[in-house]
């Protein structure tokens, strides 16, 4: 709760020395947020950096690719390069992991981080997406950098179908890197009932970097390319009086082919991973997510607004194997090819009940409560051996959230969350490479208070500041940390590195807008007493460190409505973390780029030429980075690139045409992820120019 009387005093400080002026309609109206505040809000109305994705930037950014971690890279720059790859470990916002929800069902997966999270539906069966940056609690454990609500799309009033055909490729080698995708919905409303339902199938082919040369696959962590998707999506509901009851179900599968084996590059000497057509030994790297999600609503509950929501998910992520020296037991045999398997099984509610204008006042409150139970293990699946045991968390969480309105453009919001944690962990015994520890299991709590504040205050017409505390609650990487023990003697109950991640976040941002001009600057701090840090070891592996991390960091954006025709925007962002390496107390070394992202600069020009034909060119700098120690020496040097995409809708033939290009210019690089954190087996190449065509169609 520190900090929170001097942020609340910094905004109201800086909001009272404004003069006001009349009001005037907006050139875009402006759009509602339900994700920051678990109730539908104007975005003038939260003090927290938001950005919306709709779903017409949506299908401009998909006419180039379907990876969606590219499209939120493309569009928040303070989010980390794509890995282009099945995993999204090491994909940061702002420095710090964020919670993916689909529809506020949490999809990130903390007790064991096994960086699959990015990829648990389609985009395709996306409408918009609601992205609130930095740490806060008011959806719960696990958005220590922020939230990505992945908004699903909503039945029509009228009965219509959709049909989308679409290919991918490359032209080096047409018939490797062709791909293809089909999908099929239907939607419509009969009296109070209405359903949508869509299926979606991708075939990926292979990717070439910008020299020709096939980019290597990660048979591991496991790959996109060559690889199958399907997704079955179903949403129906019924309304009535002023309720509604509504159930969704999405089945995700994506499943690698193991037809390309990896081929070791050479850091030292520039070489890149490349691969070859070979068969790959054991199951294909998939991901399997079933997401199950009932909500109700009543609009008027003795006075209140009623947002109930009951949801499940269950994630099984597959790797690829290997011989590795983790896997290794004499009681086996020799050289034993293994290869693990993540799952999670989440069970949920969210009650959030809402009353505005409390006896005629200017206070309006949103209060309830959550409940999660998580259940995760890992498991290496050919031996049937328990990597991580069986590990549930419970957690029972009441928050209440005040918005006070009463003062003449000033909006004031402050909330209090109680969170009352259990881990259950059964006793163990660790894999043989750890020396087969025996580790006591055990029932630690945790329970913690979190608070947040803010202030909004319109300066001008179309200008606002605003300013937020918000504090983050997470867990850290439990199983990486239980699987891990190398030493005799330990127990669940008192294992330090047990402990929760704690999160302060500080913000203070500008908004400006007018008919012709939109901007935003936002500057941030993101603090940790206790965080979590991923450390690669001798032996290849990483694990878990728990030491204070400190990141702080500035977020730009800018709209120019050039024209009639023409929108031009910049977006900026600048990260800055270091970490405690002596457990002095002080963070003296910079957190590495699986940590933390890049400083980048985002540019885009988007033109409709006419009502028919639209066109979008943007460019994304990477911008050049050294990472220190503490004593000042370079550890690490990234060299920055720079890639531009272009993309073209066409409407003809009765539906739409969608032409994309992704790294127009064929830039030749390796990829962030790749200089910064990556190794002989990942030091990928950047895919070079690429060609996407579709046509969509209503009837």
């Amino acid at each position: 709760m520190r900090c929170l009387k001097t942020t609340l005093a910094l905004a109201i400080a800086a909001a009272s020395t404004a003069t006001l002026a009349a009001e005037s309609e907006p050139r875009i109206e402006e759009e509602v947020v339900v994700t920051a505040s678990r109730t539908e809000k104007p975005l003038s109305a939260i003090p927290n950096t938001v950005t919306l994705i709709d779903q017409q930037e949506l299908a401009s950014q998909m006419a180039a690719t379907s990876d969606l971690s590219t499209i939120l890279g493309n569009l928040i720059p303070s989010f980390s390069p794509s890995r282009q790859k099945m995993t999204s470990s090491g994909e940061s916002l702002r420095g710090r992991k964020p919670l993916y929800l689909i529809d506020g069902v949490p999809q990130s997966n903390p007790l064991r981080n096994g960086g699959r999270d990015g990829h648990t539906i389609d985009p395709l069966v996306l409408e918009r997406v609601e992205v609130i940056h930095g740490a806060n609690a008011i959806h719960g454990m696990g958005a220590s950098g922020g939230i990505i609500n992945l908004i699903t799309r909503t039945p029509s009033e009228e009965f219509q179908q959709s049909v989308r055909v679409e290919t991918a490729l490359q032209t080096e080698d047409m018939g490797e890197s062709a791909g293809y995708n089909g999908s099929y919905s239907v939607s419509g409303k009969v009296d109070a009932v209405d359903v949508l339902a869509s299926f979606t199938y991708r075939n990926s082919g292979v990717g070439y970097d910008a020299n020709g040369e096939i980019v290597g696959f990660d048979n591991t962590q496991g790959d996109t390319m060559d690889s199958e998707t399907t997704n079955a999506f179903i949403k129906t509901g019924y309304s009535w009086d002023d309720q509604r009851m509504q159930l969704t179900i999405n089945r995700y599968l994506v499943e690698g082919n193991n037809n390309w084996l990896s081929v070791d590059g050479d850091i030292s000497e520039g070489i890149a991973t490349t691969a070859i057509k070979a068969p790959v030994p054991g199951d294909a790297p998939s991901n399997e997510v079933t997401t199950a999600n009932l909500q109700y609503t009543n609009e008027d509950l003795f006075g209140h607004k009623l947002r109930a929501q009951i949801f499940s998910q269950d994630f099984a992520g597959t790797y690829g194997g290997g011989a590795f020296a983790t896997f290794q037991d004499p009681a086996y045999g020799e050289d034993i090819f293994d290869q693990s398997q993540n799952n999670s099984e989440k069970r949920g509610l969210k009650l959030t009940l809402i009353k505005d204008d409390i006896a005629g006042s200017a206070i309006s409150l949103a209060y309830g409560v959550d409940l999660l139970q998580d259940e995760t293990w890992q498991q290496l699946v050919q031996t049937g051996r328990a990597w991580v045991p069986p590990t549930k968390y419970k957690s029972s969480a009441p928050y209440l959230q005040a918005e006070f309105s009463g003062i003449d453009k000033l909006t004031i919001t402050a909330g209090l969350r109680h969170e009352r944690s259990e881990l259950d962990v059964d006793d163990f015994t660790t894999l043989a490479s750890y020396g087969s520890q025996f580790v006591e299991g055990g029932n630690p709590e945790f329970s913690e208070t979190l608070g947040n504040i803010g202030a909004t205050y319109a300066l001008a017409e179309g200008l606002r500041i605003y300013a937020n505390y918000s504090e983050g609650f997470s867990m850290p990487d439990v199983g990486r940390v239980l699987r891990g023990i190398n030493q005799p003697g330990l127990s669940a109950e008192s294992f330090l590195e047990l402990e929760p991640i704690l999160t302060q976040n500080h913000e203070l941002g500008l908004d400006f807008n007018n008919e012709q001009f939109g901007a935003q600057i936002a500057l941030y701090s993101s603090d940790s007493n206790f965080g979590q840090r991923l450390a690669l070891g001798s032996d290849g592996v990483y694990s878990v460190k728990r030491e204070k991390t400190d990141i702080d960091g500035a977020e730009m954006r800018g709209q120019w409505f050039a024209t009639e025709t023409d929108t031009l925007e910049v977006r900026y962002a600048y990260t800055k973390g270091r970490y405690d390496s002596d457990q002095d107390g002080k963070v003296d070394t910079d957190l590495d780029g699986r940590n933390i992202s890049p400083n980048r600069v985002n540019l885009s020009w988007a033109r409709n030429w006419t009502e028919d034909f639209s066109t979008r060119l943007q460019a994304n700098w990477l911008l050049d980075r050294d990472f220190e120690n503490s004593t000042g020496e370079v550890t690490t040097e990234f060299d920055g690139y720079a890639t531009i995409d272009a993309s073209a809708q066409l409407k003809a033939l009765g539906g739409e045409f969608a032409l994309g290009l992704q790294n127009l210019t064929n830039e030749d690089y390796f990829t962030y992820y790749s200089q910064t954190a990556g190794n002989d087996v990942r030091n990928f190449k950047g895919l070079g120019r690429s060609v996407n065509l579709s046509y969509s169609k209503v009837f």
